[in-house]
Protein backbone atom coordinates (compact mmCIF):
# COMPACT_ATOMS: atom_id res chain seq x y z
CA UNK A 1 0.00 0.00 0.00
CA UNK A 2 1.65 3.66 -0.81
CA UNK A 3 0.78 7.11 0.02
CA UNK A 4 1.11 10.49 -2.27
CA UNK A 5 4.28 11.99 -0.59
CA UNK A 6 5.50 15.77 -1.82
CA UNK A 7 8.69 17.00 -1.19
CA UNK A 8 9.14 20.86 -1.31
CA UNK A 9 12.08 23.87 -0.30
CA UNK A 10 11.73 27.33 -0.38
CA UNK A 11 13.09 26.91 -4.19
CA UNK A 12 11.54 23.82 -6.16
CA UNK A 13 9.43 20.99 -5.67
CA UNK A 14 12.11 18.05 -4.85
CA UNK A 15 9.49 15.14 -5.29
CA UNK A 16 5.87 14.09 -5.62
CA UNK A 17 4.62 10.62 -6.34
CA UNK A 18 3.20 7.71 -4.66
CA UNK A 19 5.74 6.15 -2.24
CA UNK A 20 5.94 3.34 0.05
CA UNK A 21 7.80 4.27 2.83
CA UNK A 22 9.29 7.47 4.05
CA UNK A 23 12.12 7.17 7.09
CA UNK A 24 12.77 10.23 8.21
CA UNK A 25 14.65 11.52 11.67
CA UNK A 26 11.88 13.91 13.23
CA UNK A 27 12.64 15.80 16.92
CA UNK A 28 10.77 12.69 18.55
CA UNK A 29 13.40 10.25 16.57
CA UNK A 30 13.47 8.43 13.65
CA UNK A 31 10.42 7.53 11.98
CA UNK A 32 9.11 5.32 9.53
CA UNK A 33 5.97 6.82 7.60
CA UNK A 34 3.68 4.11 5.57
CA UNK A 35 -0.09 4.61 4.21
CA UNK A 36 -2.99 5.01 6.96
CA UNK A 37 -0.01 6.75 9.78
CA UNK A 38 -1.59 8.33 12.47
CA UNK A 39 -1.47 12.25 11.16
CA UNK A 40 0.44 14.31 13.27
CA UNK A 41 3.01 17.27 12.72
CA UNK A 42 6.78 17.37 13.59
CA UNK A 43 10.50 18.57 13.09
CA UNK A 44 12.57 17.73 10.79
CA UNK A 45 16.50 17.49 11.99
CA UNK A 46 19.56 17.56 9.92
CA UNK A 47 19.52 14.45 8.91
CA UNK A 48 19.19 11.57 6.40
CA UNK A 49 16.30 10.46 4.80
CA UNK A 50 15.38 7.90 2.35
CA UNK A 51 12.26 7.09 0.88
CA UNK A 52 11.00 3.28 -0.75
CA UNK A 53 8.67 3.03 -4.06
CA UNK A 54 8.65 -0.53 -4.66
CA UNK A 55 11.99 -2.19 -4.88
CA UNK A 56 13.86 0.95 -5.05
CA UNK A 57 15.21 3.17 -2.15
CA UNK A 58 16.69 6.88 -2.59
CA UNK A 59 18.66 8.15 -0.09
CA UNK A 60 18.69 12.29 0.74
CA UNK A 61 20.86 14.41 2.89
CA UNK A 62 18.27 16.92 4.46
CA UNK A 63 19.36 20.09 6.58
CA UNK A 64 15.90 20.03 8.53
CA UNK A 65 12.02 21.37 7.93
CA UNK A 66 8.31 20.08 8.87
CA UNK A 67 6.51 16.78 8.22
CA UNK A 68 2.88 16.93 7.86
CA UNK A 69 1.30 13.24 7.85
CA UNK A 70 -2.01 12.83 7.36
CA UNK A 71 -4.17 9.64 6.30
CA UNK A 72 -3.01 9.15 2.84
CA UNK A 73 -0.59 12.01 1.85
CA UNK A 74 2.36 13.11 3.46
CA UNK A 75 4.20 16.79 3.02
CA UNK A 76 7.92 17.70 3.26
CA UNK A 77 9.00 20.63 3.81
CA UNK A 78 12.54 21.43 4.10
CA UNK A 79 15.30 24.00 4.22
CA UNK A 80 17.39 21.78 1.69
CA UNK A 81 17.31 18.51 0.48
CA UNK A 82 19.50 16.64 -1.55
CA UNK A 83 19.59 12.90 -3.22
CA UNK A 84 23.44 11.35 -1.92
CA UNK A 85 24.23 10.49 -5.74
CA UNK A 86 23.94 14.67 -6.43
CA UNK A 87 25.97 15.91 -3.30
CA UNK A 88 29.17 17.20 -4.48
CA UNK A 89 31.64 16.14 -2.28
CA UNK A 90 34.47 18.37 -2.26
CA UNK A 91 32.20 21.03 -2.01
CA UNK A 92 30.88 19.69 1.52
CA UNK A 93 34.21 19.13 2.47
CA UNK A 94 35.51 22.95 1.80
CA UNK A 95 32.03 23.96 4.12
CA UNK A 96 33.28 22.01 6.65
CA UNK A 97 36.27 23.27 6.56
CA UNK A 98 34.94 27.09 6.10
CA UNK A 99 32.99 26.53 9.44
CA UNK A 100 35.33 25.08 11.56
CA UNK A 101 37.56 27.62 10.79
CA UNK A 102 34.76 30.29 11.73
CA UNK A 103 34.11 28.89 14.71
CA UNK A 104 37.89 28.93 15.80
CA UNK A 105 37.99 32.25 15.47
CA UNK A 106 36.02 33.18 18.50
CA UNK A 107 35.13 36.72 17.20
CA UNK A 108 32.28 38.56 18.14
CA UNK A 109 31.37 38.49 14.52
CA UNK A 110 31.36 34.58 14.21
CA UNK A 111 27.93 33.58 15.42
CA UNK A 112 28.79 30.21 17.22
CA UNK A 113 25.19 28.55 16.91
CA UNK A 114 25.23 29.24 13.33
CA UNK A 115 29.11 27.96 12.73
CA UNK A 116 27.97 24.77 15.24
CA UNK A 117 25.15 24.36 12.25
CA UNK A 118 26.78 24.50 9.18
CA UNK A 119 29.42 21.83 10.46
CA UNK A 120 26.56 19.58 11.66
CA UNK A 121 24.72 20.40 7.95
CA UNK A 122 28.19 19.80 5.98
CA UNK A 123 29.45 16.16 8.09
CA UNK A 124 25.33 15.27 7.64
CA UNK A 125 25.97 15.72 3.42
CA UNK A 126 29.61 13.78 3.88
CA UNK A 127 28.72 11.05 5.40
CA UNK A 128 25.35 10.04 3.14
CA UNK A 129 27.25 11.05 0.02
CA UNK A 130 30.01 8.24 1.17
CA UNK A 131 27.56 5.95 2.79
CA UNK A 132 25.32 5.61 -0.38
CA UNK A 133 27.35 6.25 -3.73
CA UNK A 134 29.90 5.14 -5.19
CA UNK A 135 33.25 8.08 -4.85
Amino acid sequence: MTFHLLIITPNQKVFEGNVDLLNVMTSAGQMGILAKHTPLLSVVKTSELHIQEGKKTTYFATSGGVVSVQREKVLLLLDTIERADQIDLNRAKESLKRAEERLKEKTEKVDEMRAKAAITRALNRILIKEKYTEI
